[in-house]
Order: C-alpha cells, then structure tokens, then sequence
C-alpha cells in the first residue's frame, strides 16, 4: 500500500502544519522510536494525518516541537492513536506534550470484543487492507531514512480516522462508548516511570527467587551491564540479556572456567567482559552477611472466610457477564478491583464510590448488580483459622 505523504523537517513546516489543522475535528497520531538499538530512546519520527493532509516529522531534525503542544491539548479536537500507551508516555518524556481527547482505537476494540486488536488484524476486518510491518524493527534514528521506511510509517495513521468512525458506532450501539471515553481518558494521563535510586534488583524479574548473596551477585551485574549500556549506547539487552544474568548470579562464577561453564555467555562477551564479569561476582561473595541486600517480600495479610466467600461471588458474576457481553474479565472488572470490592463490601451506592480502582463506568454499568450479590452473598460461619488472601485466590 502506497500512501502519498508531506516529510516535515523545518520549523516553519511544523508550525505551518500545525496551524492547518486547528478547525479539524480529528487527527490521526503514530510514532516512531528507537529503543532497540539505543540506551536512551527517543522519538524519531511522528506520523500524523487529517483530512486531506498526511505528514511524517522528523523530530531529531526539528529538535523544539512546541507547535503541537496546542494541538495536543485542544479538547475539541480528537487525537487517534492505535495502542496509546508507549505513545502518550513517550511524547510526554521527549517533548512534554500532554494529550486531551485522546482515543484508542486498540482500547476500542478491546471492548469490543475483539479476538486481534493489533492494528493489521483490524485494518484487514474492516477495509481489507495488510500493513507491511517489514520497517517495524529497523533502526528509525538512522539519518537519512530510506523512503520506503517513510512511507511504511505514513500507512500506520491513513486509515485510523475512518477506523474510529466506524468503531463508534459500533459500542454506540452496544451502549459501551463511555465506557471506552473514561478508559482513554485515564490513558491520556500516564506518564513514563521516573528514575529513582533504588536497587536495580526490584525491577528484575525473578530477583525474589534469589538467596541475599545471589541478589547482591545480580545487582552488581545489573550495574555494571548498566555501565556498559550507557557507555556504548545500547539497549541493555544488546550487553546481556536477563536470562544470561540470572545463570551468572545462581552460580556465582570465580574465575574464567566456572563462567564458561555456567553457559550463560557468549565466547564473544566472555572475551570482552568476563575478567571484568568474575571479579565482580568474587566482589559480591565477599560482601558480609549482615550488608548483603534482602528482596522485599510482603507477607499476605489475613483474609476473613467471609471476604474469600464474597471473592468467589464476584469472580462468578464477572466471568458469566464478560461471556454474555464478549470480552475480556479483566476489562470488565479485574482481580485488584474484585478484592477491594470483597474487603469493603459495600451495600449501598454511596459506599460503593469509596472503591479506589473503579470507574465510573463500572459504578453505573454494573454497580447494582454488584451491591445486590454483596446483599444476597451467604453468611460464612468463621473458620477456626483465618487464610490469606493467596489461598482464597485473592
């Protein structure tokens, strides 16, 4: 599919741009980035379409791109993405733009039941189009693009305006437009996660499985592959990846041999960092008992019988409403809103807006469906112990 497109890489192309779509209705929005092949990623590209108008930017070549901020933030004017999440975060991270009427198409679709969401799968449902995804993991930062790449990323957006067009009438008629207004609202707002100090070990998966001498082997791993990331400019995976991490840390290595025969590294990274790799493990061996660090492991607070009897209710009603309403349990009503509802156990719609996780759509959709079962819920006489919330599958 080929799609005729403007590239944008001046300043007064963008501000030109920008001013031509202040009397549209809706814009369609993609971007770019390069977070498989650098440290730091970035925005390299920013695909938009309105009306007539298709345009790539290039953002590593304008650099300032606060002419859109006003159109980002205009409320009257719709801004489609399809799968918003890595999209919002990341305009907000490189360029401080903040999103009012943001929609989803993916969220959309979702709550609609459908089974492929990906923006392919939907493009082919509904205009019998197929997206060449043969760009998707090309290096989008390499100056200058190859026009095929271009227009592989102008094609991502010809379509969304069109697409949510029809996908509002769809959950109009399904009485599910609010819902998906509400939940790209909350979306609108996310924000990248912001650096801290804290050890490097709580981020990494399977770390609470490790001993506390493992755990301080990992994290003197996971900086120095930090290190090295930094200093080369590439992503960590591209340096170690975790499962090369988590071998090195269970086994604790010494000397050359013992990482050889730990299988967790290459010839090539053994030859480049493993002096460094075993002087680092020997290092963190030698840490006294009484410095090494401990993975924060909360212990499950104790849930009375009749909490896990009202769990097992509302896990009921919801599995047989998401099947009679076609789509995902966790959409309509996930496990984390499922225990706040079971511990608080509101009986009234007043006690019902006290619940932290639950929308407003939940609350006026489904609110006295869920105060009815809390009412009719059976009365569980109390056990001899009290389980925790883990046992009752809380």
């Amino acid at each position: 599919m080929q799609t005729n497109y403007q590239f944008i890489d001046t300043l007064t192309g963008l501000e030109n741009f920008a001013k031509s779509l202040e009397k549209e209705p809706a814009v369609a929005i993609d971007l770019e980035a390069d977070s498989m092949y650098h440290f730091k990623e970035k925005v390299c590209l920013l695909q938009m379409a309105a009306g007539a108008a298709s345009v790539v930017i290039d953002p590593i070549k304008i650099k300032d791109m606060s002419f859109l901020k006003p159109l980002f933030f205009n409320r009257k004017i719709k801004k489609v993405f399809h799968g918003a999440d890595y999209d919002v975060r990341s305009l907000y991270r490189d360029f401080n733009i903040k999103i009012n009427n943001l929609f989803d198409t993916q969220v959309a679709c979702m709550f609609l039941g459908y089974k492929e969401t990906g923006l392919d799968a939907v493009l082919k449902k509904k205009f019998g189009i197929s997206l060449n995804k043969k760009y998707q993991k090309k290096d989008w930062s390499v100056r200058p693009l190859p026009e095929k790449m271009m227009e592989y990323a102008a094609a991502d957006v010809a379509y969304l305006i069109p697409l949510v067009e029809i996908l509002e009438e769809e959950l109009e008629k399904k009485g599910r437009l609010y819902w998906v207004y509400e939940e790209n609202e909350i979306l609108s707002k996310v924000r990248p996660a912001s650096s801290d100090d804290n050890p490097l070990y709580l981020k990494f998966k399977g770390a609470g499985r490790l001993n506390r001498r493992s755990l301080a082997v990992l994290e003197a791993l996971l900086q120095f592959r930090m290190h090295i990331a930094e200093k080369k400019d590439k992503p960590l995976y591209k340096v170690f990846s975790n499962n090369a991490l988590m071998k090195v840390a269970f086994k604790g290595p010494v000397d050359l041999p013992s990482l050889k025969k730990a299988e967790a590294f290459s010839p090539k990274q053994i030859n480049m960092y493993g002096v460094s790799v075993v002087d680092l493990v020997d290092n963190a061996l030698q840490i006294p008992q009484n410095e090494l660090p401990l993975y924060p492991k909360k212990r499950a607070p104790r849930v009375d019988a009749s909490v896990a009897a009202r769990v097992i209710a509302l896990k009921s009603w919801r599995d047989s409403k998401s099947q009679a309403l076609a789509i995902d349990p966790g959409l309509l009503c996930n496990n984390f809103l499922i225990s706040a509802v079971a511990v608080w156990n509101p009986l009234n719609a007043k006690a019902l807006e006290k619940i932290e996780g639950m929308k407003n759509w939940q609350r006026q959709e489904f609110g006295r469906e869920i105060i009815a079962l809390l009412r009719k819920a059976v009365t569980v006489q109390p056990l001899r112990h009290k389980g925790t919330k883990k046992e009752y599958g809380l």
